[in-house]
């Protein structure tokens, strides 16, 4: 079971959040380092706010797009200048 680390961007859904995971990853030619962003959806039981830091694990398919599901909240992290919750 996979299990990745991801702060929330939008917690307007009823049972879901979207979170967003980075990972730094290094170009093949070039060699400069690139954060790779990903964002997925998460069933939510643990009533998670935007900017909040979680901890994920893989799970069966929820729903049509879900196919996350939060394990921990680690804390609240607010969110920078560059990041800002997904629009409505």
């Amino acid at each position: 079971m996979k299990h990745k680390q991801g702060v929330v961007v939008s917690a307007k859904m009823a049972r879901a959040v979207v979170v967003r995971m980075e990972q730094l990853v290094q170009h093949p030619v070039y060699k400069k380092y690139l954060v790779k962003r990903t964002n997925v959806k998460a069933r939510d039981e643990m009533k998670c706010h935007e900017g909040d830091v979680v901890t994920l694990a893989e799970t069966r398919p929820q729903s049509a797009g879900i196919r996350w599901r939060i394990v921990k909240v680690l804390g609240r992290r607010a969110l920078s200048a560059g990041e800002e919750p997904m629009p409505a």
